[in-house]
């Protein structure tokens, strides 16, 4: 395929020579033309722009990366076998995408579903497809971006379950509500493929290769199933269009909320009042990550009519509830259902309210709030994350103590950090958590010297400040109470309603990456520093982006493990860097 595009030089032709910084600016400011078009919805436009950019050499080369080096998971294989390509063959795989409007199977593969006995199917593309996939992908997003409602978090760039969290805690700020809390049983397996086809409002070869992949069928031990509804888990695009195929059911609820005559007390005319449309809208709570989703209302009858039109909404694209994941609680009251529980479970929270005395009321407007709202990790994440520690203690019975600090320290910075967006330590659950895992630590010393006072000398030592500590002379153990966490929503970086990345104010983008809570702190600081900049290419991280850890002077060239020494850069960029370190050493 000749390129016919002059967006990136010839030197293309070596994989390594690329110029990231070009591409990505290049396809960048077509997808910012085509979130802006989109917005004002001028549908030409927007077609025009996606041509453009499925046709350009820089999209191709940028889908390419994105799924052989960007990706964590680029080394699952395929039906053909493919784990993962040398750079000649990812820069030919670049020359010859295109919509042919066809597909290979997927493959099947069965992973278990957390803290769960049943599993998950995936469908595992080829290499190819998924390339393929990750172009169109470059091209649809930015028009749906545009579209998307604002409470919709789940697969979204820039947007997280702490934003969804967020949102919740501010729609229980002021008062009490009744809460829909549901899931969408097989979501991805039983969406309509035509409803999602004439939604997606795409024609020629894109609509028909959108619709190879979703009949391409799989295999699942080397037999053949059709699929005839449903996207395929696995698949590079399969997440955005299981969003598309989800948007519009906010804007139904609240066309229901805006026809039921609600009333507040005016304490001026000492009367009851009407609400405007805007505060009826806004006394509704919809909150959804991808196929999940809570709804909240003070009103019971509220509740329950949503969950009548939710269900009828969902039938005509051919999903369903799933009843044993479907109830209607109160975030306050214990005694209003049978089981006599309060508050709800949603993405690994706990979300409960709890009445307080009157000297730890707080106003809200006019009037006093006799609750506090608390957000904590359920009991069933509680007990998977200490059978985790457990089970990894238990793996490493006769091995040397580094080595055991060295699996521990990921389990508990990543469970902490998700809990970062709570009230965890504030409520002691953290050192529940950390006197837990030292009961573990302390019987599994004691195994190996005897007694626990030789084993307390030798495996457990004073650290700076902080007495007994976990320590070996290459590794140090963390504690959950090292991550500070809080729920207050004035603290957290909320994504705002209607800001998407392809919105171009990477000022705001970058300033809410580093107060990420999945960002670690050290790499937040050096984030702050670089003012949301790779200091290799100069361009800014976008919420897609892997971001590594590089050492200026490299470790081998005696370079110090210091912040002056240390810098973020693009896994691809970090990949040229470390190249050009070995070759000037080499010449050396």
């Amino acid at each position: 395929m000749s390129n016919s595009h002059s967006e990136i030089k010839p030197n293309s032709e070596e994989w390594r020579n690329i110029d990231w910084r070009k591409v990505e600016r290049y396809v960048f400011r077509l997808q910012k033309r085509i979130y802006a078009a989109s917005r004002d919805g001028d549908v030409k436009k927007v077609r025009q722009f996606q041509r453009t950019l499925m046709r350009s050499w820089s999209s191709r080369v940028l889908a390419v990366r994105r799924v052989t080096q960007d990706n964590q998971g680029k080394k699952t294989a395929e039906v053909d076998g493919v784990k993962s390509l040398s750079p000649e063959a990812r820069l030919h795989l670049a020359g010859r995408l295109q919509m042919t409007g066809k597909a290979k199977p997927t493959k099947r593969v069965w992973i278990p579903k957390r803290n769960q006995k049943e599993k998950r199917p995936l469908g595992i593309p080829t290499m190819y497809d998924r390339a393929a996939q990750a172009l169109v992908k470059l091209a649809l997003e930015p028009e749906w971006e545009a579209k998307f409602e604002p409470n919709s978090y789940g697969f979204r760039p820039g947007r997280s379950c702490h934003d969804a969290m967020c949102q919740i805690k501010n729609h229980l700020k002021h008062e009490a509500k009744y809460v829909l809390d549901a899931d969408i049983a097989k979501c991805f397996d039983k969406i309509d493929h035509q409803k999602l086809l004439n939604k997606l409002g795409m024609k020629g070869k894109v609509k028909h290769q959108i619709k190879a992949w979703l009949k391409s069928g799989v295999l699942d031990n080397r037999k053949f199933h059709e699929t005839i509804e449903g996207t395929p888990q696995g698949g590079v695009i399969s997440p955005l269009l299981a969003n598309i195929a989800l948007h519009g059911l906010e804007e139904r609820l609240n066309e229901y909320i805006k026809t039921v005559p609600l009333k507040d007390w005016n304490q001026t005319q000492n009367k009851w009042l009407v609400k405007s449309k805007e505060r009826r809208i806004s006394s509704l709570g919809f909150i959804r990550y991808a196929d999940d989703f809570v709804v909240l209302h003070k009103e019971k009858f509220v509740i329950e009519k949503c969950q009548e039109i939710i269900i009828e909404w969902l039938s005509d694209i051919g999903l369903e509830l799933k009843p044993e994941k479907t109830s209607i609680s109160h975030s306050l009251e214990t005694n209003l259902f049978s089981n006599g529980k309060a508050g709800f479970d949603f993405l690994g929270y706990h979300v409960q309210q709890y009445k307080v005395g009157k000297h730890h009321q707080h106003k809200a407007g006019n009037k006093k709030v006799e609750f506090k709202t608390y957000l904590t990790p359920t009991q069933d994440n509680l007990k998977a994350h200490q059978e985790k520690i457990k089970s990894i203690i238990l793996k490493h019975e006769s091995s040397p103590q580094s080595v055991l600090i060295k699996e521990l320290n990921p389990v508990i910075i990543g469970w902490s950090r998700y809990y970062s967006f709570s009230d965890a330590q504030t409520l002691g659950i953290f050192k529940g958590q950390d006197n837990l895992t030292y009961l573990k630590l302390r019987r599994w010393a004691k195994k190996r010297c005897k007694t626990i006072g030789k084993a307390s000398r030798k495996y457990w030592k004073r650290d700076g400040t902080r007495n007994w500590v976990f320590i070996s002379n290459e590794a140090k153990l963390f504690f959950h109470v090292d991550f500070e966490t809080t729920s207050n929503p004035l603290v957290y970086n909320k994504v705002k309603g209607d800001k998407s990345p392809y919105d171009g104010d990477w000022a705001y983008w970058s300033a809410k990456l580093g107060k990420n809570p999945n960002v670690p702190q050290r790499l937040a600081k050096i984030l702050k520093y670089q003012k949301g900049k790779c200091n290799h290419c100069g361009h800014y991280f976008y919420d897609e982006d892997v971001i590594e850890i590089d050492h200026i002077t490299p470790k081998s060239q005696g370079g110090k493990d210091e912040y002056k020494n240390l810098q973020a850069l693009h896994r691809h960029c970090h990949h040229q860097k470390t190249r050009l370190d070995k070759q000037s050493c080499q010449e050396v």
